[in-house]
């Protein structure tokens, strides 16, 4: 082919300008060249060519030479902004080309603006290239606008576009609005607004469009049992999800063959937490993805059946990054920090690169254990593996040194972290808080304030701090300024954290009087706040009160009864102590036993009474003999107390 072209070149050498006329042949040689044209040098020799022989003068042969380096190869961008900027005279195919090209970039939008400035009017297709780069909202409202004045708005594609664009940005509405103008006709608008209301969260609007879709006589297909799949697993109503199942079956939608609508079963089912189902489904396919293998592997995880899981994960016939951090995640729940750090050992062995999910899951293990080597370790290896320290990672380790007890070492990692988001600086008010630095955490909330706003969390970590330090003014000031000066809402969270404050300091009174002016339903939390204040300062009538309503709401758990049983225990009426205690039994109310723990050489040693799982319980039963001997000797203890705390 370039021996051709060579042989071209040579018999058109004497000739210094191509014939207009000849512009007007689509199927010029050197035109040809270029659709057979696969690298950048051959383009180059290409465009010399056609320089030489005047060829870029001419509209068409300008529009192939800017489609070939800005679409088909789009490498080759810059030269096609290059021809652009020397070509005098672009017409609306060449716009839209470039238009599309640079859609990753704002200068999409100011191409547009000088096309209209050349008064070189869109077609339906600019505004489609347009959408894809809008970056805001806003940007997408302008075109909306102008595809309005031109007439446009009416182009199928271009509303499809666009209610996807809405939907994206949660602008339900507005998405309704485009949907609503269009023509009832097949089942893609439905599917992207019932997909689009899925994604955001909002099933029921999603099954009302689905009942919409139906009475319009509109024929679903699978992806839009795939999108109500997804709104069915979302609401967790299994159910319903059993209901789209059997309506699947009887239009023998759902073959062993059709991956994309069995992994939305798979899905839905294991969201719903019906793992026995979901096998079944899993054994009827024929062919099995990864992501069917992660969806199962995840839900025993997610249901803290590990044997299942462990097993799943070891028939796997590929895994990726994925697959493990969902066995990692799930020991993580279970509390299995050893297992956890096993696979994440065993990952490293078998050269799977660890992302930064991996590390949090595995922080947070350690986190829970109280593993401050191991925590250490992972952090190590983080700095060593060059990944970089952002606020999503730093959180987790702020977060794991604090429940450590290194509350020096998560400072260390809040200093080193120059864009902090409101997560870490919560995190390392909270660790502030959990070690009872309050003026720390105070000093921290006001120093943040400069940088971002509070959320949240923020003002329930701040409150704690105050709680725990016994700063009642500061917390009192605090939180009557949330709405005021934040436009946050107190919720429940809040409000416990304000009857702790005052339950704390001893006044019961007023911290009685929140709970009754509270605008929202006091939890059991707030009444357990309450019932632990009262067994603090010895109020038995308002613990008693507090217990009969914390009863109302948590029948079923034990604090509330040990509480009461402990305050009556207190102060000597012993018959009413161990009523309570028949009422535990009679109601089969259980008191969960205490745990300690204990990490020696790395490995958690974990401590019950009456525990004789250990491998060592007879060595540790001996030595407590001997300090119940000792106690006994000493004239400060007596028999009543060691009988209860050895």
């Amino acid at each position: 082919m370039y021996r051709y072209f060579r042989s071209f070149c040579t018999s058109t050498s004497h000739r210094t300008c191509w014939d207009p006329t000849e512009s007007l042949n689509l199927s010029h040689p050197v035109l040809f060249l270029l659709e057979k044209c696969r690298t950048r040098d051959h383009f180059k020799q290409i465009l010399a060519q056609m320089m030489r022989i005047h060829l870029t003068t001419h509209t068409f042969p300008m529009s192939r030479l800017i489609y070939f380096s800005a679409a088909s190869y789009p490498e080759n961008l810059d030269m096609a902004i290059l021809l652009f900027n020397h070509y005098t005279q672009p017409n609306l195919y060449i716009y839209n080309t470039m238009i599309s090209a640079l859609s990753f970039s704002n200068q999409s939008l100011l191409l547009y603006n000088s096309m209209l400035q050349s008064y070189i009017y869109p077609d339906k297709h600019t505004f489609l290239y347009l959408l894809k780069a809008c970056k805001c909202l806003s940007e997408v409202k302008q075109i909306h606008s102008h595809a309005i004045v031109t007439g446009f708005v009416s182009y199928g594609y271009f509303q499809n576009s666009l209610m996807k664009m809405y939907l994206g940005y949660g602008q339900m509405s507005l998405a309704h609005l485009v949907f609503q103008q269009m023509p009832i006709g097949d089942a893609v608008p439905y599917n992207i607004m019932i997909l689009g209301h899925a994604r955001k969260g909002h099933g029921l609007e999603a099954l009302q469009l689905f009942h919409d879709m139906v009475g319009s006589s509109v024929d679903p297909d699978e992806f839009t049992m795939v999108a109500l799949l997804m709104s069915c697993g979302q609401l967790g109503n299994m159910l319903l999800g059993k209901a789209v199942h059997a309506w699947i079956e009887r239009r023998r939608l759902f073959s062993a063959c059709n991956l994309i609508l069995g992994n939305a079963l798979l899905d839905m089912y294991v969201k719903c937490e019906e793992m026995k189902i979901a096998r079944r489904v899993f054994d009827k396919f024929v062919d099995k993805d990864i992501i069917s293998w992660n969806t199962m592997l995840a839900g025993y995880a997610k249901i803290g059946e590990m044997e299942l899981s462990s097993t799943f994960f070891g028939l796997m016939p590929s895994k990726d990054l994925v697959s493990w951090n969902s066995i990692i995640e799930g020991y993580g729940q279970k509390g299995d920090c050893p297992s956890v750090m096993n696979m994440f050992k065993r990952m490293l062995i078998e050269n799977v690169c660890p992302d930064k999910v991996t590390i949090v899951s595995v922080v947070h293990a350690a986190a829970e254990a109280g593993t401050v080597d191991q925590g250490r370790w992972i952090h190590g290896w983080v700095v060593r593996s060059g990944m970089k320290l952002d606020a999503f990672l730093g959180s987790a380790l702020i977060d794991m040194y604090c429940k450590c007890g290194s509350i020096e070492r998560a400072l260390i990692v809040f200093s080193r972290i120059t864009e902090r988001d409101v997560t870490m600086w919560t995190a390392m008010i909270s660790g502030f808080a959990f070690h009872g630095h309050g003026s720390k955490a105070l000093e921290l909330f006001w120093e943040m304030q400069k940088e971002l706003g509070p959320n949240e969390v923020t003002f329930v970590a701040v409150l704690t701090a105050c709680s725990h330090c016994g700063m009642v003014e500061q917390g009192l000031k605090i939180f009557n300024s949330m709405k005021k000066n934040y436009g946050i809402e107190p919720g429940v969270e809040h409000y416990g954290c304000l009857v702790d404050l005052l339950g704390r300091a001893g006044r019961l009174a007023d911290a009685k009087d929140v709970i009754d002016k509270m605008p929202i339903k006091p939890s059991g939390s707030i009444w357990g706040a309450m019932l632990s204040a009262c067994k603090a300062h010895g109020d038995v009538e308002l613990a008693e009160t507090a217990l009969i309503e914390l009863l109302k709401l948590e029948p079923e758990e034990e604090g509330g009864y040990v509480l009461l049983s402990n305050i009556y225990a207190a102060f000597g009426r012993w018959s009413f102590s161990d009523k309570i205690r028949e009422i535990m039994v009679t109601r089969g109310v259980k008191k969960t036993a205490g745990c300690s723990s204990l990490v020696v050489n790395g490995v958690v040693h974990r401590f019950v009474a009456e525990d004789k799982q250990h491998l060592r319980w007879i060595e540790i039963h001996a030595i407590l003999i001997c300090l119940r001997s000792e106690m006994k000797s000493e004239p400060r203890f007596s028999s009543e107390y060691i009988e209860e705390h050895i």
